[in-house]
């Protein structure tokens, strides 16, 4: 009977053992392909490059091999596909995890595309990094060595590493591309999201908008409104470098083709980008009804058209 009891105990054990083995293994079986990851983040990548010039290739290899495919611990809990340390600038939420040193602080982001426009502003942002921005974007050999160069990983091997990335995948192709992609890129939020802070929706035109308080961020709006960083760029017509100002509009959802009023007066100190926001009307829409060029500033006293087009023989 011992003999017995003592076999059943063990059968039991090698159950138990076998149902926590299969559970704990689960996980890998929904892990990210390198192909989904591409499929995933590639008009992510490419928006960046367009608005950054940093190739695509180089920012989908580096995310691929810096969160292997987005399955890292870090990538999971945090969104950080690239790496990137606190550093002393960083208020943001963060991460601690062992790298090189133990206990080491990492940033966190709302979602994965945060992760991705805040390492093109790394890049952008840091001197090390300037001569890189002089080559061209289809270089991606020259850009994997100078990662490596200025210091970006400790991998002896990293810009032979993501090269090979580069190649075995092409995804040189997508450094060729030269109009923004429609954004289909999927976003992983945290199941637990930090507590939002209550802002108020206004209304303009049946456009939502919020007024941009002292301290706001473009991350902390995002978080705030459920949007994506990408969203507010573009819905507001701004370049991710763009300062924000207190007080001043900023458009949860996409302006109008045209104002309701017909004309606008320019007064002193108002550019087209200000006219935009102020009625709500797209930027490229305002400059086309005036055939005015992009980048191109109206004077005072000049009416602008904000419905109609502006009749050819009213042209400067």
């Amino acid at each position: 009977m011992r003999i017995f009891g003592s076999m059943r105990k063990t059968t039991f054990i090698l159950f138990f053992v076998s149902i926590c083995a299969s559970l704990f293994a689960q996980p890998a079986e929904h892990k990210m392909t390198p192909a989904q990851y591409i499929d995933n983040f590639k008009d992510e990548a490419i928006k960046e490059m367009l608005m950054y010039k940093i190739p695509a290739s180089i920012t989908l290899a580096q995310g691929m091999l810096e969160s292997g495919n987005g399955n890292s611990d870090l990538a999971v809990y945090a969104n950080n596909h690239f790496g990137i340390k606190c550093h002393t600038e960083w208020s943001g939420p963060t991460f601690t995890k062992d790298d090189d040193t133990k206990d080491e602080c990492f940033r966190k982001y709302p979602s994965v595309l945060d992760s991705y426009t805040d390492h093109s502003n790394f890049l952008k942002s840091r001197n090390r990094y300037a001569e890189l921005f002089e080559l061209k974007r289809t270089d991606y050999k020259g850009w994997a060595k100078g990662l490596k160069k200025t210091g970006y990983a400790t991998d002896p091997r990293y810009s032979e590493r993501l090269v090979e990335l580069i190649e075995k995948h092409k995804l040189y192709e997508y450094d060729q591309v030269d109009e923004l992609p429609n954004i289909t890129a999927t976003v992983s939020k945290p199941s637990h999201p930090e507590t939002m802070e209550a802002r108020e929706i206004l209304r303009f035109r049946f456009i939502k908008y919020i007024i941009i308080k002292p301290g706001d961020t473009f991350f902390k709006i995002a978080h705030d409104t459920d949007k994506d960083l990408w969203q507010l760029y573009r819905f507001n017509d701004l370049a991710a470098d763009a300062k924000l100002i207190a007080g001043q509009k900023l458009y949860l959802q996409p302006k109008r083709n045209k104002a309701k009023e017909p004309f606008h007066t320019v007064k002193k100190g108002e550019s087209m980008k200000s006219v935009s926001q102020l009625h709500g009307i797209k930027l490229k829409k305002l400059y086309k009804k005036n055939h005015m060029k992009p980048g191109q500033e109206p004077k005072p006293d000049d009416v602008l058209y904000m419905r109609s087009t502006k009749p050819q023989e009213e042209k400067k």
